[in-house]
């Protein structure tokens, strides 16, 4: 997108003073000293600006340099990583230390102090810079693909939000100042260390909406670029241990310890490595594995260990594997595709292509139950919602061709279809697409492959409505893993499945929409507690599987690697890696 000429000629002098305070040091250290981390893989962010960062990896990197207001520490007890804790808030909000009111729909929070901004000189980071970051979120140019948990949670922010959308996406200073000059009726600044936020309903998750990267402080400085823009990349600005130093788009990025950080300030990050070195590039899981393995590399960026190597590792101590239960991966359908005479927009094909899949094919391949599980319903384990039912079941989970062919037959397509099909070429990605093309051939279905290997997976191929609505693309494998666990409702059948919310970066790749699943959606978020919510979102699970929205595949567990460089690695499950502002190197 083409940047404002503002924020292009702003350009210069914010990089070297991020690059000025990178060579000037000092800092308190964790560790023994620093030494440089190297993680190796295959794909950029797709966005980098915190507003919009949605895939794991980027939403690992945005948290090295961009801090909210709630989080997680990282921890190998899984209950323990998935715990929200205080981050720039001074404690958890409760009623009992005034921090939600009685009736639930005010929360006064109180920012710690010490908390700055990697400018010159440093400055604090303000509850103004809060309010900056959760106006962002609807940007024009690149909103969060979760902007629904702001605009269904947070007074005014819909109206706030629609206003915004009419703003000219490509102008730096348009989209500043409709962001300055309006207000978010349930947003205020108090003072400059308390944030007041009102609240349309209670909302027994609000604190985990809030530890999401797109709810992070923004500084004043964000508002001369385009978001996510090419001159925002190469301009970031760190409260966080790291920041961002060096970054060669779909190559590298380098950062460094971020010396206005200060460890009594961050209860959840450390400083332990003195450098971190992401190398991009490299789409072979098999050659990534084999730097690890060799001590040339420490950390995957993007992929875990290939299925053929977990035997030949269970008793090394670099390996292990940890609990995320996901979608991960599962089968979505473009219903807003011409191709095929509009086909998928059919609840007969798609039921018919359900029974299609060997799910448990796809086990194997990512390397058996140690790995996965197979997953016949939207809601995965550990999930708010999660009640076991298989409505299209097939021998062994082997899938059954014939019962395929009879329904799409049925549905008047004796010739079968044709399908556009982009996939990610990283990883084990391109074995799953080959699997399932292979199981739709024999159903009858003929598959158009469109390798995606620029990382544009989720930046570009299945957020752009203009794309679906002119079927550039009919299938897809992508994967979703719930933003949060435990009260999580609302990071997985709205997210997916809300047709209300679909639009640009929009999780609901597909554009489904049905008036009972978003009614049952809005009963389920006014819950009067979390076990009739717990009802009603699995009563949502069965209208979408019923109208077989998507095909759910695996629930995956990670193999995980590093070398034997690597100390204190600590688990993420949100992130689905290790935390590596707390590794240490030998």
């Amino acid at each position: 997108m083409a940047a404002g000429r503002r924020g292009t000629a702003a350009v210069a002098g914010l990089g070297t003073l991020v690059l000025g305070l990178a060579a000037c040091g000092g800092g308190p250290r964790d560790g023994d000293g620093g030494g440089t981390l190297r993680l190796v893989g295959a794909s950029d962010v797709d966005h980098l600006d915190p507003a919009s960062a949605y895939t794991a990896w980027s939403a690992g990197l945005v948290r090295q340099f961009a801090r909210t207001l709630f989080g997680v520490r990282a921890s190998d007890d899984f209950d323990q990583a998935v715990e929200a804790r205080p981050d720039v808030a001074a404690e958890l909000p409760t009623v009992g230390n005034g921090g939600v009111s009685a009736d639930g729909r005010t929360y006064t929070i109180r920012l710690r102090p010490g908390v700055r901004w990697n400018t010159r000189p440093p400055r604090e980071v303000t509850a103004a810079d809060f309010v900056r970051g959760l106006k962002r979120v609807c940007n024009p140019a690149q909103p969060a693909g979760a902007r629904g948990y702001y605009t269904g949670t947070i007074v005014g922010m819909d109206a706030f939000c629609r206003g915004f959308a009419g703003v000219d996406a490509g102008k730096a200073a348009a989209i500043a100042r409709y962001q300055n000059e309006h207000e978010v009726e349930g947003l205020r600044a108090r003072d400059a260390r308390t944030l007041e936020i009102r609240l349309r309903r209670p909302a027994g998750d609000f604190v985990e909406i809030l530890g999401m990267g797109f709810a992070a402080a923004a500084p004043a400085e964000y508002d001369r670029y385009v978001p996510d823009s090419a001159e925002f990349r190469v301009n970031t600005v760190s409260n966080g241990p790291y920041q961002i130093t060096s970054y060669t788009p779909g190559k590298r990025y380098v950062l460094e310890r971020n010396p206005a950080w200060r460890r009594e300030s961050d209860p959840l990050r450390g400083q332990g490595p003195a450098r971190i070195q992401i190398t991009l590039g490299q789409d072979s899981s098999e050659v990534v594995q084999r730097q690890l393995e060799r001590g040339e590399a420490d950390l995957a960026w993007d992929q875990t260990v290939p299925a053929a190597r977990i035997p030949a590792l269970r008793s090394h101590p670099g390996f292990r594997i940890l609990e995320g239960p996901s979608l991960d991966p599962y089968l979505v359908f473009n219903t807003l595709s011409p191709g095929n005479g509009g086909a998928l927009a059919r609840r007969e094909v798609r039921r018919a292509i359900a029974y299609a899949i060997d799910k448990a094919a796809l086990v194997r391949l990512r390397g058996g139950p140690a790995v996965g599980e197979v997953l016949r319903q939207v809601i995965p384990p550990r999930s708010t919602g999660h009640r076991p039912f298989d409505p299209y079941p097939t021998p062994g989970d082997a899938g059954d061709p014939d019962r395929c062919w009879k329904m799409l037959v049925a549905a008047g397509y004796p010739n079968g279809l044709r399908l556009k099909f982009p996939y990610r070429t990283s990883g084990d990605h391109a074995r799953i697409a080959q699997s399932v093309r292979a199981d739709l051939r024999r159903c009858g279905i003929e598959t158009e492959p469109i390798a995606d290997s620029a990382g544009t997976f989720y930046n570009t191929t299945l957020v752009t409505p203009a794309d679906a609505r002119a079927g550039r693309w009919d299938i897809a494998v992508p994967d979703w893993h719930p933003d949060w666990y435990g009260d999580n409702g609302r990071t997985i059948v709205p997210q997916l499945f809300d047709g209300r919310l679909y639009g640009p970066n929009s999780a609901n790749f597909g554009g489904y929409d049905n008036d009972r699943v978003n009614r049952l959606i809005d009963r389920a978020l006014a819950a009067r507690d979390e076990r009739e919510a717990e009802g009603l979102w699995a009563r949502a699970d069965r209208l979408i599987m019923a109208d077989a929205a998507i095909v759910p595949l695996m629930s995956r567990r990670y193999p995980l690697f590093h070398s034997s460089r690597v100390r204190n690695a600590r688990y993420l499950p949100h992130y689905r890696t290790y935390d590596v502002s707390l590794v240490r190197l030998s």
